[in-house]
């Protein structure tokens, strides 16, 4: 396993974060404690060291089960979390306000088991509490030692710009970090988001590098998959199953067979070649993360790169 800076910080973490949103109970697809943890172990096995969850996953139970799996070794392991999305039924129960931000840390920390995440994130922009607010009461978590750094995930470029700027301004501790979404099938991030993140040396860590699975080369135009995941996952026929994502798909196939390596694996080592700091992988299964740990050492030539990106449409903003 290969080990990067997270941004501009000294965080050692893993070329690969293993995702936990399949951790818990929100569907047949997830996986309770007794199958996540051989994913785990064999994930720790192979050098990851960085994981990541949020509040809202499985309504906490995802963070129960990471804090279960890695409690006996806290301090080998980087831990974000995220919150944002409704956590109960009423006013105060979501967003980004001082209280919502107050109360949901103590309630992570308390399924995590821990005194403090390494890298807690707001899971979207709060269009009703002001940024500076949120800034203020994130701030205050890492004065008090219970948030080590903080980060972002998608958003618009211009509102990451105001936060950075806002936190400069205030003399406050900046975001490290974008978890955006970013892949061979929505690369809308390439135009803004991401040249602002290289030029503020923000860590890129994109969510979804597999387009929901969609890059793996299991489905097809003609006819729809009979899988859990395709019967359950809403989003992934309404984002990824129109003609121009299959012509990309196609394409990583076509190249996948030509180097002998599965499409998901070349998608992979694809993003991995694109100066992103460490991907975000969801597993259901070990050889996910075999397969994913495996792409870190497939080479691709310029010429690669352009056959992978040529079939590319623009998107209409996607996960914002």
């Amino acid at each position: 396993m290969n080990y990067i800076n997270l941004g501009n910080t000294g965080l050692k973490i893993s070329k690969i974060c293993l995702g936990t949103m399949t951790f818990g109970n929100d569907s047949k697809w997830n996986l309770e404690l007794a199958d996540a943890k051989p994913i785990f172990d064999r994930a720790v096995d192979l050098g990851i060291n960085f994981f990541d969850t949020a509040n809202m996953y499985s309504n906490g139970r995802s963070e129960e089960i990471l804090g279960e799996l890695v409690k006996d070794d806290r301090e080998s392991f980087v831990i974000a979390t995220k919150l944002f999305n409704p956590m109960g039924d009423g006013p105060n129960d979501k967003g980004l306000s001082r209280k919502h931000i107050m109360c949901e840390i103590n309630n992570s920390l308390n399924r995590l088991m821990m005194d403090y995440v390494d890298l807690y994130q707001i899971h979207r922009w709060d269009y009703t509490t002001p940024i500076e607010e949120t800034l203020v009461a994130l701030n205050d978590l890492i004065s008090d030692g219970r948030v080590h750094y903080i980060g972002a995930s998608s958003m618009y470029a211009w509102q990451f710009a105001k936060s950075l700027w806002t936190s400069d301004q205030l003399g406050l501790h900046r975001f490290v970090s974008m978890q955006n979404h970013y892949n061979l099938c929505y690369r809308e991030e390439e135009k803004e988001m991401i040249p602002l993140c290289n030029d503020q040396k923000i860590g890129l860590i994109p969510w979804s590098p597999l387009a929901r699975g969609f890059l793996s080369g299991k489905y097809f135009r003609t006819k729809n998959p009979d899988s859990l995941r395709y019967s359950q996952d809403n989003l992934l026929p309404e984002r990824f199953f129109k003609s121009e994502d299959f012509d990309v798909v196609e394409r990583v196939v076509e190249v996948a067979k030509e180097k002998g390596v599965t499409p998901s694996q070349l998608a992979l080592a694809w993003i991995f070649h694109k100066g992103v700091d460490s991907p975000i992988i969801g597993a259901s299964k070990i050889k996910h993360i075999e397969e994913a740990v495996e792409a870190l050492t497939i080479k691709l030539k310029k010429d690669d790169i352009e056959r992978l990106e040529e079939p590319y449409k623009l998107h209409e903003i996607i996960g914002h």
